[in-house]
């Protein structure tokens, strides 16, 4: 129970000092994760938790899931579609070079991997996280073209992740020793999994969209129902050997092609309890993941954090932004605002849970080391920097790409009316 009490107090605690720390550099995610690795198994020992206890992953799996839901809802492909071709970039050419070039990285500067599991080692750092690149997304004074595609970017690329680390996984686990029919496992994950979230959002979306429409569902339920078809996508996969992300992610782009016009408190409302399962999701990775991996981090793993968030995102959206009409300095601000969060902590669990050995542990290890150095390195700069570009493409005017007009971004942030104003 100290946990429960733990996270309620700095919840409280930070709320009171929120819009002051949204104007710094002090981010809900370092301050989460600090305390974490203070009252840890390797500060003060408070939380009473195991890192593969079923508590653990039943909270990262929730937050997740809401998480790929939302993420999805939030798209209008329409939208998307007219003004693609910066996260169209960044997703087509910037994610898998990502892959690739961490891949490389991997081989290289850590020890004992093989190929599959230096690939596995470079997707699971490969997704980004909005929540931590909060200040960007939301910052007024940088053009909606630029803080839309960064945020678009975010919103899918763990969606399109989650089968990569799926198949990648899947080899890993064989060259451990784990069954032999890879292309089955395979074919039922995806399958399956999408399947089950095409069902859920396609079916129950327009169920509940209907009913809603003929005034038989209360505002309250209307609400609870939405979370409901992320949570039965899940578990249904998971049911039938499906990849339950999968389903989830599929499930969203499926209920906001069908409910679009069901109203943004909806969707709110999800999100809402997403980010409480995000703030204790980031309590307890400093709990019971920063803490340990610290404890076994070698020169090695701290390398590779520098070089996946330094030189392999950087290189890799140079590249894809490469004859793109943008200015040097915001091709460099898009290739190192890439946090890591979220998706990549999941990643991280599913590696030690499946994976185990000696490769489990050293590829969780990294990741964990790179998700800790990306929480506060990209939280500390992101006001600093943002200014400093905003100014810098005001001056500009509006023949850059980057600052031409466009449609108004379908953020997860700037979308809201309570939208944090992060200085502007």
């Amino acid at each position: 129970m100290i946990e429960v009490l733990l996270l309620a107090l700095v919840v409280l605690g930070f709320s009171l000092f929120s819009a002051v720390a949204g104007r710094s550099f002090v981010t809900a995610p370092i301050v989460f994760t600090l305390v974490g690795i203070a009252v840890g198994s390797e500060g003060l020992g408070l939380f009473d938790l195991d890192l593969e206890s079923e508590a653990v992953s039943v909270l990262v799996e929730a937050t997740l899931v809401l998480v790929l839901f939302t993420d999805a809802v939030r798209i209008d492909l329409g939208a998307l579609r007219r003004d693609a071709w910066l996260p169209g970039r960044l997703l087509g050419i910037g994610l898998p070079l990502m892959v690739v070039l961490g891949t490389g990285a991997a081989l290289l500067v850590v020890p004992g991997l093989s190929l599959a599991e230096a690939a596995l080692l470079a997707a699971v750092l490969a997704p980004t996280d909005a929540a931590l690149g909060q200040a960007v997304v939301s910052d007024q004074r940088l053009p909606v073209r630029l803080r839309q595609g960064l945020n678009v970017e975010s919103g899918l690329n763990d969606g399109i992740m989650v089968p990569v680390v799926t198949v990648l996984l899947a080899l890993a686990v064989v060259e451990e020793g784990g069954p032999d029919d890879l292309a089955g496992f395979v074919a039922r994950q995806l399958g399956f999994g999408l399947g089950a979230g095409l069902l859920c959002g396609l079916g129950a979306g327009w169920l509940l969209h209907r009913r809603y429409v003929a005034g038989a569902v209360d505002g309250v339920f209307r609400q609870l129902g939405v979370l409901s078809i992320a949570a039965a996508a899940y578990s249904g996969a998971e049911l039938v050997d499906g990849n339950g992300f999968v389903a989830a992610f599929v499930a969203g782009l499926a209920f906001g092609r069908v409910a679009r016009d069901s109203g943004e408190a909806v969707v709110d409302f999800t999100e809402d309890e997403g980010q409480l399962l995000t703030a204790a999701t980031f309590l307890v990775f400093g709990a019971l993941f920063a803490g340990s991996a610290l404890a076994s981090a070698t020169w090695a793993s701290l390398g590779y954090a520098l070089v996946s968030l330094v030189v392999v995102r950087t290189l890799a959206v140079l590249v894809a932004l490469w004859r793109s009409g943008t200015m040097l300095e915001t091709r460099l601000f898009a290739g190192w605002f890439g946090p890591r969060g979220l998706a990549s902590i999941l990643f991280a669990l599913l590696v030690l849970d499946e994976v185990g050995g000696e490769a489990g542990e050293t590829i969780f290890v990294t990741a964990t080391v790179t998700i800790l150095v990306s929480v506060v390195a990209h939280g500390v700069t992101a006001n600093a920097w943002t200014a400093r570009l905003a100014s810098r493409l005001a001056g500009a005017g509006q023949d850059q790409p980057e600052t031409s007009a466009s449609e108004e971004m379908p953020s997860r942030w700037a979308s809201r009316p309570d939208a944090p104003d992060s200085g502007a």
